[in-house]
């Protein structure tokens, strides 16, 4: 079964998901990050090549021919061709149709309140899946 964390409360989630995989991928572990749409996919290419001066994050969009051998891997759609199944980072609104097939899930949540209301939903759902999630707020230790 797959264990799943919230982490709520996050000023900024592209932001927070470059941390997320770095640290993911710093251990040794793949990483999928589902987005919603193509513009937050843009969004998070670019932030995961401008996350730091001097940590390099291997990442490719879902179907390149070097995603097998590439740690991290960016798709808006969940239907995706996806070779490894460690880590996924949802940053979409819904809950993924795929989560079991993954080790760990992140869900991360906004301060927008918006954002905050689709969390909860997928905090329901998964609770509902008989899936008993963890819940992190961000800024708190």
């Amino acid at each position: 079964m797959s264990r799943v964390d919230f982490h709520s409360n996050v000023p900024d989630k592209l932001a927070y998901a470059c941390r997320l995989a770095r640290k993911a991928y710093m251990a040794g572990n793949k990483v999928v990050v589902l987005v919603d749409g193509s513009a937050q996919l843009e969004a998070l290419n670019s932030a995961m090549w401008t996350i730091s001066a001097t940590d390099f994050l291997p990442h490719v969009l879902a179907g390149d021919p070097l995603a097998a051998q590439t740690p991290i891997i960016l798709t808006d759609d969940e239907a995706a061709e996806l070779p490894h199944h460690d880590i996924l980072v949802n940053l979409s609104q819904l809950p993924p149709a795929n989560y079991a097939q993954f080790q760990r899930v992140f869900e991360i949540v906004s301060m927008e309140e918006q954002d905050a209301q689709a969390g909860r939903q997928r905090f329901l759902h998964y609770r509902q899946q008989n899936v008993q999630p963890t819940h992190f707020v961000a800024g708190k230790t």
